[in-house]
């Protein structure tokens, strides 16, 4: 399986395990990851959430031949269930990042409750540079996060950048070495674990309350958008440019 579960000690770790192929998500992946969510949700053994990925590779986004087979054209696609998931997820979610984090494998940080980053972490978001937009209502979680202006630089050009500024941007709350990254995940999964269940519930809800319904709307926003987007002639000329390994021209496009 291309998704590694495991449960111990009140944690539920939630392991990408496509190394070959950068840990790239294909909409098989997707819904175990939806399912493993929503089953965390009903499981009063699992009090936190860990995501962890390769040493050189969290997760280098959509698999974008799966995705051009599978596209996302509707809310019931499995990437959508994922993000409703982890976007309303009650349980805490911890994330250790090292190597490549591209497209959802940034964005779906922003729904973390704890991100911890290797030194060799590189995060990027090129979705327009595929000739799409954002997702995971990251085009309003991360102006909130980091400012409009830092927030449009990576939104807008898509350009790749480093631990220490998703450090400042406050994307991750620590960066560490790789050797020291798992095992502080793992530290503050457990720490969360072993406190009260209702109090993290409550706390978190209530951190989280002024802008669920707008992440609902953002999210549904993007959704729209980003399946006319898929089927535009600039979609379709990033994409062309990608297996064809050169640079795409959008140049002709208005």
């Amino acid at each position: 399986m291309d998704i590694q579960l495991s449960k111990d000690n009140g944690i539920l770790t939630i392991h990408f395990d496509r190394e070959a192929k950068k840990n790239a998500l294909t909409a098989a992946m997707y819904q175990q990851l939806a399912d493993a969510l929503k089953d965390a949700e009903a499981d009063s053994a699992v009090r936190a959430i860990l995501f962890t990925g390769k040493a050189q590779a969290f997760s280098a986004g959509n698999d974008l031949e799966d995705f051009l087979k599978n596209p996302p054209n509707s809310k019931e696609a499995p990437v959508f269930q994922f993000l409703w998931q982890i976007s309303h997820a009650a349980k805490p979610i911890v994330a250790a990042v090292s190597g490549v984090a591209v497209g959802i494998g940034t964005t779906l940080l922003l729904h973390c409750d704890l991100v911890y980053a290797a030194d060799n972490a590189r995060f990027s978001m090129p979705f327009t540079q595929l000739g799409l937009c954002p997702e995971a209502a990251s085009s309003l979680l991360l102006p909130h996060v980091a400012g409009y202006q830092r927030a449009a630089e990576k939104l807008l050009l898509g350009e790749a950048f480093g631990p220490d500024e998703a450090l400042q941007m406050g994307i991750v709350n620590r960066v560490v070495s790789l050797d020291e990254l798992l095992p502080l995940a793992q530290k503050q999964a457990a720490r969360l674990a072993a406190l009260p269940a209702a109090s993290i519930r409550v706390t978190k809800q209530l951190m989280k309350k002024n802008r669920v319904a707008a992440t609902e709307q953002q999210m549904a926003a993007e959704i729209e958008h980003f399946a006319q987007m898929l089927t535009a002639p600039e979609a379709k000329e990033a994409f062309t440019a990608f297996f064809e390994k050169r640079k795409p021209d959008f140049s002709r496009f208005a």
